[in-house]
């Protein structure tokens, strides 16, 4: 199946310069709709190449005749990616770690850690510029400098994250082995699947994909590091074994078969006051302005509604009201988000 994203009334380019910090689907999504709008966009991505890193689940129930792209996260994000540079020739900069953002009454933009600035001189008479944050992976609990150096830009203090008390093991692999012990090889042969064991304090989510070739899962568990220690560690499989000590056989079977595990910490922080510099040139969208847990299920979603609502409100607004564009924005997603976010705090607690 393919798609065609055309440009809105064949728009003429708009002197409005965007600049994105981020090739997440946040930044990926305002970039297509700055392009089909007519805006100038470029994007700066600190990673120099773009590997797959998290799985996504199958369809639950009741979402069947829904379109589903089931696979790798990383794999969709690979589509959409190469989409905006490909057909869209959007320009994308790999491997250009930011180092500083600044805003005054002449100059808005980024510094690059090779001392280059990007941006516009004197934006503020001519109005032409604004730039914002989104995050390709997830590092924004506060250990990726230039992201903590973006927020603190604009809301004027480092705010940290705080400790939900649990950490998620999380592993992705190829099934050959699972294929082939008669405990698990039934979630192999029939396709992709999706599977739930629900416990006190533990969650063990197992999927198929990719017509059962690969396999995914994730457990929960409580956490005990401190919240100042990295977001993600090694985890032993031997301690998720642990855990599922008393559990469903075919839970420890599926753990066994696994290589190896990332810990991950689920960390949560308290809604920013606002998205937008006291400047009006720089936001911030998705995760750099309203990061998830991931029992939401949502950071992605609306980190892309956030892309193409300031889109359009760039558009709309035109090159003199810029500013107004901006706070515009924050004003339609800040309370929806808000209370999205709430659902994952609130979900986490269900068993």
């Amino acid at each position: 199946m393919t798609s065609t994203i055309t440009t809105e009334k064949n728009a003429p380019r708009s002197p409005i310069k965007v600049i994105i910090v981020g090739a997440g689907f946040g930044g990926l999504t305002a970039a297509v709709e700055c392009h089909r709008l007519g805006l100038d966009v470029e994007i700066y991505e600190a990673f120099a190449e773009l590997k797959v890193v998290v799985a996504t689940q199958p369809a639950t129930k009741g979402l069947e005749d829904a379109p589903v792209l089931n696979g790798h996260r990383g794999e969709l994000h690979e589509i959409v990616f190469k989409y905006v540079r490909d057909e869209l020739r959007i320009p994308i900069h790999l491997g250009k770690r930011i180092t500083q953002y600044f805003e005054n009454k002449d100059e808005a933009g980024i510094e690059l850690e090779t001392k280059e600035k990007v941006g516009l001189i004197h934006a503020q008479r001519s109005g032409l510029l604004t730039c914002w944050q989104d995050f390709l992976r997830l590092c924004y609990w506060g250990r990726w400098c230039p992201l903590k150096k973006a927020r603190e830009l604009v809301i004027g203090y480092e705010d940290k994250p705080k400790s939900s008390g649990y950490a998620i093991w999380r592993a992705w692999f190829p099934s050959i082995e699972l294929a082939r012990d008669h405990r698990t090889a039934q979630f192999c042969v029939d396709g992709d699947t999706f599977n739930g064991w629900i416990g006190p304090d533990v969650h063990f989510l197992f999927s198929t994909l990719k017509g059962g070739e690969y396999c995914s899962w994730v457990l929960t568990h409580k956490d005990t590091y401190d919240i100042e220690e990295s977001w993600s560690l090694p985890g032993r499989v031997e301690d998720v074994l642990e855990v599922l000590a008393d559990w469903d056989p075919v839970c420890r079977a599926i753990v066994e078969k696994t290589p190896s595990v990332v810990d991950w910490k689920l960390v949560y922080r308290e809604p920013l006051p606002h998205w937008v510099s006291d400047g009006g040139r720089i936001a911030l969208i998705g995760d750099a302005a309203h990061p998830f847990l991931p029992t939401s299920i949502q950071g992605a979603s609306q980190a892309m509604e956030d892309g193409v609502i300031i889109a359009v409100c760039l558009e709309k607004a035109g090159k003199d009201r810029v500013k107004q564009s901006i706070r515009a924005y924050q004003d339609i997603r800040y309370e929806r988000v808000k209370e999205v976010q709430k659902t994952g705090v609130n979900t986490g607690t269900v068993a």
